[in-house]
């Protein structure tokens, strides 16, 4: 069996730590008009019920995300994954320790609400297809997100105590046939440091001159805010949806924004702001405490306007103090870098999706692949322009800290890789088989539809 296919089998153990929340579907009526029933209980865990759609909402979400085609045994694996579900968050109530606070939940859910709105084009789309207001949904999800919430963190207490010893790791890779062994690309391990270039006058005096248009056509002219944002706002995400943006925290907003959404009346189109991205107007149509609900457009500065004059000679005395005067990178990059997400780790760069910090170089972008292929190990380069993972053009001094060409995996060269893989393995055993003595101890019935193949998820 190849690393892969121990990977898919590692995954498909595990499965029960994707969230069904994930993939959330409408639900649906109990009766069609033919009298033909669309929805039914098709089981009971605990005192918690499952339904035929979020069986399905579930395996519509699986097969997007998988990109497989529907079969029984998929319906029957979902079915299967949500009765864990409700057994871990049944146990996880009874945990003591465990606490979600309304925080983390209302967070939880923007988050989903974002996701969802951007899937079907736009809030009222959205809110369309639910048959509900955003305000109604998330208030139909909170205690849903919140038992999922303490069932992850059960779940993962219980990962965290399993541990692989090397022998252990040895013994797991011995079994891999050498001609089953993947090849790996040629990875690379990277830090650096940051820096924005400077908004020009004439950069600023554009973007203002378009926005102050655009709010005047709103104000005075009478155009729609929404028809507007969908015409000239940079916000791609929110431009779709006329701008609009709810149930969002101020707290999760950065404090120039937030500062003008917490006083502006609601209703009323604010005057012109300025933050890290651009130039807004704003407007509020509902607050409520910390929560608000607003339509904003923005306008972006003329990236080709900047100037990286100061930036560069910035980045040239920083990188002065860490060549010559052996300052360490990870200081330096916490006090100078502009990049929060890497300054914050010291600039360590990874992969957004993994924190994984070895990197396929071919998966880098181009000015990227430039400035580390013209640097040895534990080299630092000039200052030099990039496009950073968010899309934002900017200049940074780039330390190369490791460099592995193209191999054959190896258990010497990558034991960290297999080491991994190995423990997931184990994690994936010792977890099936707790969850399975779990599920003893809470009552679970098939019903309906799932009753023919009830032998099958029970096991």
């Amino acid at each position: 069996m190849t690393l892969m296919l121990l990977f898919r089998r590692i995954v498909s153990v595990l499965f029960c730590s994707l969230s069904p929340l994930l993939f959330l579907a409408p639900s649906a009526p109990v009766l069609a008009q033919s009298g033909k029933v669309v929805d039914e209980i098709v089981a009971i865990a605990g005192d918690q019920i499952i339904l035929r759609s979020d069986v399905d909402g579930y395996v519509m979400g699986i097969m997007q995300q998988r990109q497989m085609p529907y079969s029984e045994q998929l319906w029957n694996e979902a079915l299967n994954q949500l009765i864990n579900q409700k057994v871990l968050a049944i146990h996880a109530k009874k945990d003591t320790t465990i606490e979600v606070s309304d925080d983390q939940v209302e967070q939880a859910l923007n988050q989903r609400i974002e996701q969802l709105t951007a899937q079907v084009g736009s809030a009222s789309q959205l809110e369309d297809i639910y048959g509900k207001s955003i305000l109604q949904i998330k208030n139909d999800l909170r205690e849903e997100y919140r038992d999922q919430m303490m069932a992850e963190i059960f779940q993962s207490r219980k990962l965290q105590q399993i541990k692989i010893t090397p022998s252990e790791v040895q013994e797991w890779f011995s079994r891999i046939p050498v001609d089953s062994l993947p090849t790996l690309p040629e990875i690379v391990r990277i830090a650096h440091i940051v820096r924005y270039p400077g908004v020009t006058d004439a950069a600023r005096e554009e973007a203002n001159e378009i926005i102050s248009a655009i709010r005047d056509s709103i104000v005075i002219g009478g155009s729609s805010f929404e028809d507007m944002a969908r015409q000239f706002s940079d916000d791609i995400a929110s431009a779709r949806n006329g701008g609009r943006d709810s149930g969002r925290r101020l707290s999760e907003l950065v404090p120039e924004f937030a500062a003008v959404a917490a006083r502006i009346p609601i209703g009323e189109i604010s005057q012109i702001f300025e933050t890290q991205f651009g130039l807004h107007i704003l407007r509020v149509n509902d607050r409520r405490g910390e929560v608000i609900d607003y339509n904003h457009i923005l306008i972006r500065f003329d990236e080709s306007k900047f100037d990286p004059t100061v930036a560069i000679e910035y980045l040239k005395a920083v990188r002065d103090s860490l060549v010559n005067m052996n300052a360490p990178f990870e200081l330096m990059a916490r006090r100078h870098s502009q990049e929060t997400s890497t300054a914050n780790r010291g600039g360590r760069v990874v992969d957004p999706r993994t924190g994984i910090r070895d990197l396929p170089l071919d998966a880098l972008g181009p000015t990227w692949r430039a400035t580390i292929n013209a640097l040895e190990v534990n080299e630092i380069s000039e200052p030099a322009e990039v496009e950073l993972l968010d899309g934002r053009r900017a200049y940074h001094i780039l330390k190369l800290q490791k460099r592995e060409p193209s191999h054959r995996v190896d258990i010497h060269t990558d034991y960290e890789r297999i080491e991994q893989i190995a423990l997931q393995e184990k994690q994936a055993i010792v977890f099936e088989e707790w969850l399975a003595q779990l599920r003893k101890d809470v009552y679970i019935e098939i019903r309906g539809t799932a009753q023919d193949f009830s032998e099958v998820l029970k096991q």
